[in-house]
């Protein structure tokens, strides 16, 4: 994309992903109907300025219109949680399969929800998807710990640990080589042997470490020697080597360990622990599976389907669910979506335009009319009338139905809360943020 006006609204697209994972069509719906209404007022000769400042009015008024029309929800309402997910699924590939990955990412994000000040907070970092194609959606599961895409060392390690004891250790267990370039010259033919055996004494030494730890699995970031992976293997420690980093933190997350960088130091306290260890083969790749973890501030899920581009679509649409998942359980308010929200800004904003008067009242009328593009588009989207649609909802919202929808199935209006749309308030709070910034800036522009 070349133009730079066209260049602002695909950050707003991104910006609204990033915070909100959801609604990025609207969002930018939005920002072009507000610039589509600009264009109208300018004509008309009111000043780009007097419009900003009527759009910036009218959407802290829009916001506070969303705060009053949410409702609450908490980690507990699982099924509210799960309805919202569902929604955010509705409109993409997965949505036959959104009761399944539905309820996966409601339990994903409430189990790595964590309590800051009072305050929770679900970090998607915590949630690791990894994708295998093969098998059929519906073998997509949550694995309650980590998964890891690397196999043991050794065949001759055991196959499965249970009741682990978890060495997350980064440093290589290999003999170190010097830091500067250093030659060791040996005279005598017995000095030979002293230095191989030093050199497998120093190894012996370092696998002795973990197992003196009790450790009866390790994960190393670095490297692991052919003769170290020998001696694990002896010792029976269930041995993964060159774990990413970002593994690497999860596995201490979820299980409780400790990443120790020198091998000296590892002591029992810095033990993660995990009912079952083992390998499985999936797909063409043998992977190491953690889990049971007893309290997962990390999971993974494990995402299946037919092919590359089936796993691909799938994988956006559940972070999407385990985003808009995230961020309710985060505000704790939820709002109701087919457009209802929107009509009822659109409707506020109409009563509060002739309160403030003067030229910023049209703009604001205009927003009020701008917003109404997300009913619109869903009734164009949904093949009906989108003049008769909008009537009706109107008719609906000044009865005092806050909830009523556009049901793109029957083609009529509905109550969205009946009909479980619902969506994080963050999703619309974000949207009308984003939109509106981004028009003012293009307005502010003479050109």
């Amino acid at each position: 994309i070349e133009h730079p006006a066209a260049k602002m609204l695909v950050e707003v697209a991104k910006t609204q992903d990033d915070e909100a994972g959801d609604g990025t069509t609207t969002a930018v719906i939005l920002a072009g109907e507000l610039l589509k209404k600009a264009e109208e007022m300018i004509e008309q000769n009111i000043h780009p300025t007097v419009i900003a400042q009527g759009y910036r009015m009218a959407s802290e008024k829009g916001r506070a219109i969303l705060d009053s029309v949410a409702s609450k929800v908490t980690p507990k309402d699982h099924d509210t949680l799960l309805r919202i997910a569902r929604t955010a699924m509705s409109s993409k590939a997965a949505s036959s399969h959104s009761e399944l990955l539905g309820e996966i990412s409601v339990k994903a994000a409430t189990m790595v929800a964590e309590d800051r000040d009072g305050k929770l907070f679900v970090d998607d970092d915590n949630i690791q998807i990894v994708k295998k194609q093969g098998g059929s959606i519906s073998d997509t599961k949550l694995v309650e710990g980590i998964i890891v895409d690397k196999e043991r060392v050794h065949p001759g390690m055991p196959q499965q640990v249970e009741e682990a004891k978890i060495a997350l250790v980064d440093a290589a267990l290999e003999v170190k080589k010097t830091e500067i370039d250093a030659k060791i010259e040996i005279t005598d033919p017995s000095q030979l042997q002293a230095f191989l055996s030093e050199e497998e004494s120093v190894l012996r030494r370092m696998v002795d470490q973990v197992k003196k730890s009790g450790a009866t699995v390790l994960f190393c970031q670095k490297g692991i020697d052919d003769l170290s992976q020998h001696f694990l293997a002896k010792a029976g420690i269930y041995s993964v080597r060159r774990v990413k980093k970002s593994d690497m933190e999860k596995l201490a997350k979820a299980t409780g360990g400790r990443i120790v960088t020198k091998l000296d130091e590892l002591g029992k306290d810095d033990l993660g622990h995990a009912k079952l260890v083992y390998e499985k083969k999936i797909a063409d790749d043998e992977m190491t599976f953690v889990t049971g973890c007893k309290n997962p501030k990390a999971v993974s899920i494990l995402l299946r389907g037919g092919t590359e581009h089936v796993v691909d679509e799938l994988e956006r649409s559940l972070e999407d669910a385990v985003s808009v998942v995230s961020v309710s359980i985060e505000d704790g308010k939820y709002i109701t979506g087919a457009g209802s929200t929107a009509m009822e800004i659109a409707l506020g904003l109409r009563d509060y335009a002739p309160t403030i008067g003067g030229r910023e009242q049209i703009a604001i009328e205009a927003f009020a009319d701008a917003i109404e593009v997300i009913p619109r588009t869903l009734a164009e989207n949904a093949g009906l009338d989108p003049i008769d649609t909008l009537i009706d909802l109107r008719k609906a919202h000044k009865k005092g139905n806050k909830n009523a929808g556009i049901n793109v199935f029957s083609g009529k209006v509905e109550d969205a809360k009946r009909n479980q749309v619902i969506e994080p308030i963050r999703v619309g709070l974000q949207a009308i943020n984003s939109a509106t910034d981004a028009a003012i800036m293009i307005l502010r522009i003479d050109d």
